[in-house]
């Protein structure tokens, strides 16, 4: 079994807000903007699951700009369907069936004081994984005509000969609740960097030392912490 966490969501570098955390332990997962700006659903017209629509969760100096950004949802938990261009990502297609991809992203106290952390937020127990054009045309579409990547066939035309899509199964989860997996250490130069913490290493292992989760590709669990990762995420709410 493989397991890789990976972060999502909107962030300071891509959206310009962390994601709302809610004092009881719930949260709302924003997606980033679509740069593509093929999207018809707006952070002004999309509501989350906490009956608000997204843009609510601006500060005032971003809203007017932020008001018609298109967002790209992506991982998208309807259907359970995540797909991604990049080189960092590629390794993803070598998911199999049964393996688990984790979801983690950057949360804040939105209307009560908690500092920004990471987050464990949900998990695809994959049922399929690879490149676009190792699906047969009748196979993707039953598999991923809810991604954004496969939606609009502008960006998928673009992307396709490079696009990985994973596809999880119906027991894949968005949680209820956020639970917290960074702590505050310190990069080459000194300055402060999100960690994966001492408490988390002891679930999902140290990635070879390569504790930094901030901004990072996707990270492989050892094979010795698979089966405790996978039972702790399972367990959450």
């Amino acid at each position: 079994m493989k397991v890789a966490l990976l972060r999502v969501g909107i962030d300071t570098g891509s959206g310009g807000i962390h994601g709302p955390l809610f004092r009881d332990g719930t949260f709302e997962f924003v997606p980033i903007p679509d740069r593509q700006c093929v999207e018809e659903r707006t952070y002004a017209n999309t509501m989350g699951r906490h009956g608000r629509n997204f843009i609510e969760y601006f500060p005032d100096r971003l809203r007017e700009r932020m008001r018609d950004r298109p967002i790209h949802s992506d991982p998208e938990f309807d259907s359970f369907t995540y797909g991604d261009p990049g080189r960092p990502k590629a390794g993803l297609r070598h998911l199999d069936p049964g393996d688990m991809l984790i979801f983690y992203c950057g949360l804040e106290g939105w209307n009560f004081k908690a500092d920004p952390r990471l987050y464990v937020i949900g998990y695809f127990e994959v049922c399929s994984a690879g490149k676009a054009l190792e699906f047969r045309p009748e196979e993707q579409h039953a598999l991923f005509s809810n991604n954004f990547h496969v939606r609009h066939s502008s960006i998928y035309e673009e992307q396709k000969e490079r696009l990985v899509l994973v596809k999880g199964s119906p027991n894949s989860r968005l949680f209820n609740k956020a639970v917290p997996i960074s702590s505050v250490g310190q990069d080459s130069a000194g300055k402060p960097l999100k960690v994966l913490s001492p408490e988390m290493q002891r679930v999902f292992g140290d990635f070879g030392g390569k504790i930094s989760i901030q901004r990072s590709p996707p990270r492989w669990v050892y094979p010795e912490f698979t089966r405790g990762a996978v039972d702790f995420v399972t367990s959450l709410e």
